[in-house]
């Protein structure tokens, strides 16, 4: 009888591994220096491995932060660059980024008035001292921003748009001017007056207001981009005290008159020279006035001291690493560290920079940036670059609704997420061989696998 037991329970374990490995499947994208990138990178392997391998084991039940997505960034420039091709290369490129069955972005960024990456410094009030906003005006976006936008909308109607300024509009500042904030630091900063307060909250609820007339909803308003920098690009230094007064007793109740729908944000916060995001969330006042915290260029150590000062912290990843225009195949192998790096300390997105930029890849100021893809205005050329692989695999496999779940391994970075059926294990071999996997439910083996040399991959089982 014993004997018969111990056959059973063999045979229920080798049968239970089986089945897990039928129902497994992985999924790669190659990042060979020199090849093109195609539009749609996702491969997939197909067998077993019979080595053995490096462990990973994935704990389902053991859950952290709800995933709300992957997405990048609508700018000027990309947008009048994608304007430049024909009807059929726009949408294929569209679709490529935002259909669900591609790239799937879902939390995308654009900008209130000109960034870094518009064709030259401009707001939407730029007739001085006008308080009333009268002559408020998003006139100059119809031809680039906007329908950059409104094309996202056709091919994922459900995407969520968070927006920040680089700047306030040059008269609302004691420089006067929205960008050369290196030749005048100490003045790039917002004028201390009730006036220019009321006149700024009434700024941001009317460009709500009138990207919403274009079908454009704008989920999220970050108050200030990188709060704490003077750049010859549009910047304003806006200190933690000052961005809290001015949530608690301007922006906050012109929206609230106002009926605008959107979440405010503090932020974006960095961790370049000084804390002011963890300055900040220590003050309960400030905290308690916002919907959440944006964050970029953030270390993972501050963002680990921001949640334990306050636990119940929102946080919102707002741009990655935007590096200097070689989109180069090791910037992309980079990405996936940064990409977990947030993920894995508690960001529930991870939102690219510029997705889309022109030949030269530099800005209106003229320094370069990667982009996800490269159009050639003149020729009418189309290029994917490395970044957009990455990007694409993260957003078809890391989807909003799911959750990061625990996991283990010496291996390194890994990101695991799960949803009600399936976990989703990301793991990067950027060495010159092959490496092999041994993937464990808790403690029951899923998949032996090899990842292929040079490549980022995303093995899912079936855990239900």
């Amino acid at each position: 009888m014993k004997k018969l037991v111990f056959i059973l329970v063999v045979f229920f374990a080798i049968t239970q591994s089986v089945n897990a490995q039928n129902n497994a499947k992985v999924y790669y994208v190659k990042l060979v220096e020199g090849a093109l990138i195609k539009p749609n990178p996702i491969e997939e392997i197909v067998g077993e491995s019979t080595k053995s391998g490096i462990s990973v084991r994935i704990y389902p039940d053991i859950t952290f932060q709800t995933i709300e997505g992957i997405g990048g960034a609508f700018n000027e420039i990309g947008g009048e660059a994608l304007m430049s091709l024909s009807d059929e290369q726009q949408n294929d490129i569209m679709k490529n980024l935002f259909d669900k069955s591609a790239s799937n972005f879902s939390v995308c960024r654009t900008a209130v008035g000109s960034s870094d990456f518009g064709i030259d410094a401009y707001s939407y009030s730029e007739v001085a001292n006008d308080y009333k906003m009268k002559n408020f005006s998003i006139e100059r976006e119809k031809t680039s921003v906007i329908p950059y936008i409104q094309m996202a909308y056709k091919y994922n109607p459900d995407i969520e748009i968070f927006a920040s300024p680089w700047s306030p509009p040059g008269w609302m500042k004691e420089s006067g001017l929205m960008d050369r904030g290196k030749e005048f630091p100490t003045k790039n900063v917002l004028k201390n007056d009730p006036k220019i307060y009321k006149a700024y909250a009434l700024y941001f609820s009317k460009y709500v207001a009138a990207y919403a007339n274009e079908g454009i909803k704008i989920d999220r308003i970050v108050v200030q981009n990188e709060q704490d920098i003077n750049t010859n690009y549009p910047s304003c230094n806006i200190p933690p005290k000052q961005m809290g007064e001015f949530v608690i007793n301007y922006l906050r109740p012109q929206f609230k008159k106002d009926n605008t729908p959107s979440e405010i944000w503090a932020g974006t916060f960095r961790t370049a020279k000084q804390l002011d995001g963890l300055e900040f969330v220590l003050n309960k006042t400030w905290r308690e006035a916002v919907d959440g915290i944006g964050i970029q260029y953030t270390s993972s150590m501050q963002i680990e001291n921001m949640r334990a000062v306050y636990p119940e912290i929102k946080l919102l990843h707002t741009e990655g690493i935007c590096y200097g225009g070689k989109n180069s195949i090791k910037e992309a192998f980079s990405r996936f560290n940064e990409i977990a790096s947030y993920i894995n300390h508690g960001a529930p997105n991870f939102c690219y920079w510029n997705m889309i930029l022109n030949e030269t890849s530099s800005s209106g100021w003229g320094w370069r940036q990667n982009s996800l893809i490269k159009i050639d205005r003149k020729n009418k050329k189309v290029t994917y670059n490395p970044d957009y692989a990455v990007m694409a695999l993260f957003g078809q496999f890391m989807r909003p609704g799911m959750k990061r779940v625990a996991s283990a391994s010496w291996y390194g970075d890994t990101i695991t997420v799960a949803d009600d059926k399936n976990v989703y294990l990301f793991i990067k071999n950027d060495s010159d061989k092959s490496k092999t996997f041994d993937v464990w439910l808790k403690d029951s083996q899923a998949k032996i696998v090899d990842i292929p040399a040079q490549t980022i991959a995303v093995v899912e089982v079936n855990y239900k």
